[in-house]
């Protein structure tokens, strides 16, 4: 059989392809007509041949063509490499290969990237010659060959490092066997970037530390060292996020060369270029974090104390210097309005919340530098203030405006050691408070908004010394210091200050009552004045305050100033305007802090809940017909605030729900296939099962069982808030059906044992709704669930010794009651355990069920004779049985 011809391009074809590439490339392309005509190209089988062959051949056209041809190539073997006609992808492969030592460095780099594209979707193994090529053009002496094969290596490296650490067939050792030697060499290279792409290209292995590169470890480190001192700042940057990542990954590795190793990095925290300074001021917290050699680093804390604290100083061209200058009459630009993600309403106790707000803003060498101070801080505690202190002095004392950035690194320098030192600062807080608060008026606006941060990592302690009247004045004075910069005109100053006071908020409480009226006047004021982006923080300090003041809210002077602004903000915007977001948040804090008081303003507000739902649901299936695009973030809001409304207003909301399809809604929404929705939906559910369970009937059982769905422990993987959500919805459920509950009891069960079996690697949370909900189910189906307590109750007992008192461990213990009476032998073999659950209140404020609990114990002593009680009660600790003395046994 004659041999296939070699694939070879069509002159038309050619010739149509790199003029649509020219217009491609072109200042102003009709990127949809370009596009039409690329899907009309990709429909014949050999286009990508094309593209290969322009961009490896077509010498006559200039780079930026056959670099264009390269990247939608690598774009399309991303998607279709795998259905490619094998010839195909042959001479693809062939095509690329030479490229490597070309001439231009556009085309080498373009080519590193394709074939890493090519390596992720047909592996090491299905391109032999690749390895050899490479490993030819990495010993070949020509700088053009050798840089093309190290920047595909680093691609590959960087895309999947795992496939070079791999078995190949027919290969008598792993890949990165023989690239690792090849790169150390490389690290005495006189070419810049050999030196660079080799170490970046190890760099990639340290997370997974290879046992080639574990055997090479002496080497490595003897590499590092040398390049320590390299002229080129990317390879000393490189050694930095090297050492930084073997202290984290493989500490052991360093302990012989640690001293060396800080005084390096001491030097590089100093390093002209700013980006190795940042990399070598990640090692800090690094190592303390690793917990490495803590009394080696303390030796070196008096030189490192104050670079860091110069490094905090804002550069010249920090972003932050320019967007300072901006008062609050400009409008805000769309790349300002960082993206806002809602997080979805939880019932428990340890929630995880993620509070890094930095996470929009560039991370720099000056947050770098606070946030090592603040991890040292934490470490060593009131042993660095000695040395901290007369630094920090010096710079708030420095006057002049040349001197502002001084005095404001020192403002955040206090800011970011208030927590770790706060036992050596708290007898000096109120000479450091009377310090900060004058500072709020200073005339240079970043020293004004530091201010105001730092003041809040001080409110904890502000708001504990109000007991005296020294303590009561300053608490004043940093309440109204910061209402005024609320009112601040520069939109830096106003983010600080409504964030700050946000925090002073959850700190105050109830001391903030006497303030209320002024506190709700320079909000809304402030509300009526900010642009976008810092209304989302004025309506976060909003929801916090009526989160910490509660029902105090509810008088007709308060609403009349909170209320109608809120309400045209509300009317203003759109059903499908992501700025409702904030707002729908603010009115769930709203309505559950005013209770019935929100009834006047419930009935809209329940109503376009609805609305928003009911056309986010449709526009998952038909975008058009809704007229909006789906957005998750709706339906979870709106949910949200239903339940807030649900607690807030109780039995009032049930005459709006009576006469809306909110059952129908929340049943779907239970069954979403998207986690943040159904972990909402639940929460809905459970609010409604406490105020109007008769509503709920008619689809009781289809709710139950869902809810139950999703304690199976393959949906708890998947999402265990949503497990914790349900599981407290079906305790909720149970005490207000009671009976009807039952076809399910066991179904529940099934799914809560094994939850309390991993108390040890689940949310605490889950484990204690849980342990509720089974107790629930107890006190109302005694006689379906005392049958098999013996499996659970031992489990069920620790569960139960962990929850704080309140009314639904009331309800929890009342089941434990119900069926040990029902059958008292089922719980003798953990009976000890029974008993530590039982010590475990510090006072059960019902009177019956303290008598239930009393009965279970005196009928365990009566079926306990001969001494057996008392030998029992030896094995009890002493602070348990003197809790049990007060039930007379």
């Amino acid at each position: 059989m004659a041999a296939q011809p070699a694939w070879q391009p069509q002159e038309e074809g050619l010739r149509e392809i790199c003029a649509l590439l020219e217009q491609h490339i072109s200042p102003t392309p009709d990127k949809s007509r370009i596009w039409q005509q690329l899907q009309h190209y990709s429909q014949f089988p050999d286009f990508n041949n094309y593209l290969a062959f322009i961009f490896a051949r077509a010498e006559s056209k200039s780079v930026e063509i056959r670099q264009a041809a390269g990247l939608l190539l690598k774009n399309n073997l991303r998607s279709a490499f795998k259905s490619l006609d094998p010839t195909y992808q042959q001479y693809i492969k062939t095509e690329l290969l030479p490229c490597l030592g070309a001439a231009d460095r556009h085309i080498r780099s373009t080519v590193g990237t394709i074939i890493s594209v090519v390596v992720q979707q047909g592996r090491i193994s299905g391109w032999p010659e690749l390895l050899q090529g490479l490993v030819q053009c990495l010993d070949s002496n020509d700088p053009n060959h050798m840089e093309g094969a190290m920047d595909a290596l680093s691609k590959i490296c960087e895309d999947i490092p795992q496939e070079l650490d791999a078995d190949i067939p027919g290969l008598g050792e792993r890949p990165i066997d023989i690239f690792l030697p090849r790169f150390f060499q490389f690290f005495q290279s006189p070419h810049a970037s050999l030196r660079k792409l080799s170490l970046g290209s190890i760099n990639q292995f340290i997370m997974l530390m290879p046992a080639a590169l574990y055997r090479s470890m002496d080497k490595f480190l003897q590499g590092l060292f040398v390049l320590s001192h390299d002229s080129v700042a990317e390879v000393r940057k490189l050694v930095c996020a090297a050492f930084v990542q073997l202290t984290e990954i493989q500490p052991s590795v360093l302990e012989p060369h640690l001293r060396n190793i800080t005084e390096f990095m001491l030097q590089a925290n100093k390093d002209r270029d700013d980006e190795v300074a940042l990399e070598a001021c990640e090692f800090w917290s690094t190592y303390c974090e690793a917990q490495v050699n803590l009394e080696l680093l303390r030796e070196f804390l008096e030189h490192l104390l104050p670079i860091l604290l110069t490094n905090m100083a804002y550069a010249d061209d920090d972003e932050s210097l320019i967007e300072a200058e901006e008062d609050d009459s400009l409008p805000d630009r769309e790349q300002d309005l960082k993206p806002r993600f809602h997080t979805s309403r939880f019932h428990g106790s340890d929630e995880v919340t993620d509070d890094d707000d930095d996470s929009f803003n560039v991370w720099n060498l000056r947050k770098c530098s606070a946030a090592s101070l603040d991890v040292i801080s934490n470490v060593y505690g009131d042993d660095i203030l000695p040395a901290l202190m007369p630094l920090i002095q010096a710079k708030l004392s420095s006057s002049g405006d040349a001197n502002w950035k001084d005095r404001e690194a020192a403002v955040l320098a206090l800011g970011a050691i208030a927590e770790g030192c706060i036992r050596g600062l708290y007898p000096h807080l109120t000479e450091i408070v009377e310090f900060l608060v004058p500072l709020l008026d200073d005339k240079f606006p970043l020293i004004r908004s530091i201010t105001c941060w730092t003041l809040s990592r001080f409110s904890k302690f502000i708001v504990e010394g109000i007991g005296n009247q020294k303590g009561l004045e300053q608490f004043t004075k940093v309440l109204k210091g910061l209402l005024q910069r609320i009112l601040d005109t520069n939109k830096r100053v106003q983010e600080a200050a409504c964030s700050a006071f946000a925090t002073l908020e959850e700190e105050a409480s109830d001391v903030l009552i006497p303030h209320l009226e002024t506190i709700l006047q320079h909000l809304m004021c402030a509300f009526g004045r900010y642009q976008r982006r810092n209304l989302r923080i004025v309506y976060d300090a909003i929801g916090t305050l009526a989160d910490a003041v509660g029902e105090e809210l509810n008088r007709p002077g308060y609403l009349d100033i909170l209320m109608p602004p809120l309400i045209s903000k509300w009317q203003q915007l759109s059903n499908s305007d992501r700025d409702l977001f904030p707002l729908l948040e603010c009115f769930t804090s709203i309505a559950q802090a005013l209770g019935t008081g929100f009834s006047q303003f419930a009935e809209p507000v329940f109503q376009r809940c609805m609305i928003i739902i009911q056309s986010q649901q449709l526009a998952k299936v038909d975008p058009v017909s809704a007229g909006a695009q789906y957005d998750k973030e709706f339906i979870v809001c709106s949910l949200d605030l239903l339940s807030g409304l649900t607690e807030g207003l109780g039995s009032m909301i049930e005459n709006m729900v009576a006469q809306s399809n909110l059952r129908d809604l929340l049943l779907q929404c239970c069954m979403d296939d998207t986690p943040d929705i159904r972990q909402s939906a639940f929460a809905l559910l459970g609010d409604l099962a406490k105020v109007c369970p008769a509503y709920l009937h008619p689809r009781l059982s289809e709710l139950v069982t869902i809810a139950a769905k999703q304690l199976e422990t393959s949906q708890l993987i998947e999402s265990i808030s949503v497990a914790n959500n349900a599981c407290w919805a079906i305790g909720e459920l149970a005490v207000k059906v009671r009976q009807e509950i039952s076809p399910i009891v066991m179904t529940v069960i099934s799914c809560i044992v094994p939850i309390l079996q991993r108390a040890e690697s689940l949310n605490r949370s889950l484990i204690e709704n849980g342990a509720i909900t089974l107790g629930r189910l107890a006190w109302v189906c005694p006689e379906i669930v005392s049958p098999h307590m013996e499996h659970f109750i031992q489990q069920w007992c620790i569960a139960l010794s962990m929850i704080r008192d309140d009314i639904e461990k009331e309800d929890a213990f009342r089941g434990l009651c119900a069926i040990v009476r029902a059958n008292p032998s089922g719980a003798l073999s953990s009976l000890v355990y029974v008993c530590k659950s039982i010590a475990s209140w510090n006072v059960i404020r019902s009177q019956d069920l303290h008598d239930e609990v009393c009965q279970v114990l005196h009928g365990y002593k009566q079926m306990l004779r001969d001494g057996s009680w008392e030998q029992f009660l030896s094995a009890l600790e002493p602070s348990e049985k003197e809790k049990l003395a007060k039930y007379q046994i």
